[in-house]
């Protein structure tokens, strides 16, 4: 039977009173908040780092566009996916026609290192940088963060050279 959202409420309402998860997802907030001004301030000739997207509590991710992709109209999306507690890595397109465009060159093509999308609706490739992260280390997560996106990166690039 469908839930309804009033029960939904009253979950959620018995959920926030408890206070962990205001308080984890504030912390999390502050952490990818963090991360894009990391990208920024490290990175300010190589990428366009754009604006936080919180999510409905599915993803939060912030797109950023390196230099290199820049004249194919390609973006990367880092993404905490909230569901499996993981950080993401993601190509996508500057619009449904770009991605859809990409998308069938690397359905194409011999590249097996990064996870085709299913479809070319939200992504082009996916790869998943963090799996179970410790909240524990920030600078260290932050850095296989920095090296696994770089990493991405150049080979994305190299696939389309």
């Amino acid at each position: 039977m469908k839930e309804s959202l009033s029960q939904n409420i009253k979950d959620y309402k018995k959920q926030m009173e408890l206070g962990n998860i205001p308080k984890a997802y504030k912390g999390l907030m502050e952490y990818i908040m963090n991360l894009r001004t990391h990208f920024i301030t490290k990175f300010p000739d190589d990428f366009i780092v754009g604006n936080l997207y919180q999510g409905y509590m599915d993803m939060t991710y912030f797109p950023f566009t390196p230099k290199s992709l820049k004249s194919q109209k390609l973006k990367i999306g880092l993404v905490f996916n909230h569901e499996k507690i993981q950080f993401e890595i993601w190509l996508v397109g500057q619009n449904k026609q770009i991605q859809k465009k990409y998308w069938d060159l690397f359905k194409g093509s011999d590249q097996n290192k990064y996870t085709l999308s299913t479809t070319a609706k939200d992504s082009i490739v996916e790869h998943v940088l963090v799996d179970n992260p410790d909240f524990s280390q920030l600078d260290s997560l932050t850095k296989k963060i920095e090296n696994g996106t770089l990493k991405f990166i150049k080979d994305i690039t190299n696939v389309l050279a």
